[in-house]
């Protein structure tokens, strides 16, 4: 849990997470909506492609970190994204559009052993700040399903979260005028601290 993710490509970030298996078991936490709703967002998901899903966020319910800081206040009593099912090879392969403007999202599972490889490709990013502020989610609600995952009391979603949004947008380069929008792709970096 110690590795940012990085860009592939100019607008595609992919994070890797090793997670205790078996495959089936992780299989249904990215589809069970309950299991789901423990560390990303609950709500149905039609499992086959064009199926329709609707990811209902309640991060309030992810950890005992319950308000969020200011700048998502609107989000405080949760939000609804309506996506679409864009392939499906249970228990391996699971892809959906991230709401209708927010790109797509891919999990591809791996066995390695006892452990499973999860790699997240969230592909059709905007500008820097965009990927920074995707990225930290991405890694702070992973952070939380190795947590699930191992029986430990997650850590608190939004301290995590403004810590490795600071964190991206560094490593992004937000704050840098001279650069352009886009983002050259990188590889996925250790961090120089451990952090999850």
């Amino acid at each position: 849990m110690s590795e940012y993710g990085g860009l592939t490509e100019p607008r595609t970030l992919r994070i890797e997470r090793l997670l205790p298996g078996p495959i089936e078991r992780l299989w249904t936490w990215l589809t069970d909506p309950g299991k789901r709703a423990q560390w990303l967002a609950g709500g149905p998901m039609e499992l086959r492609v064009g199926g329709r899903a609707e990811l209902q966020f309640r991060h309030a319910e992810l950890s005992a970190e319950r308000t969020p800081p200011e700048k998502f206040r609107s989000m405080e009593d949760g939000h609804t994204l309506r996506c679409r099912i864009t392939a499906c090879d249970p228990p391996r392969l699971l892809s959906y559009s991230w709401g209708e403007d927010w790109g797509e999202v891919t999990f591809e599972l791996k066995p390695r052993g006892k452990d499973v490889l999860l790699i997240v490709t969230h592909r059709r990013l905007g500008e820097r700040s965009t990927i920074a502020s995707v990225s930290a989610g991405w890694h702070a609600h992973l952070a939380i399903l190795a947590d699930r995952l191992n029986e430990r009391e997650p850590q608190g979603f939004w301290s995590t979260y403004m810590r490795l949004e600071a964190e991206y947008e560094r490593r992004l380069g937000v704050s840098d005028p001279s650069r352009s929008d886009t983002v050259a792709p990188t590889s996925v970096n250790k961090p120089e601290a451990d952090q999850r």
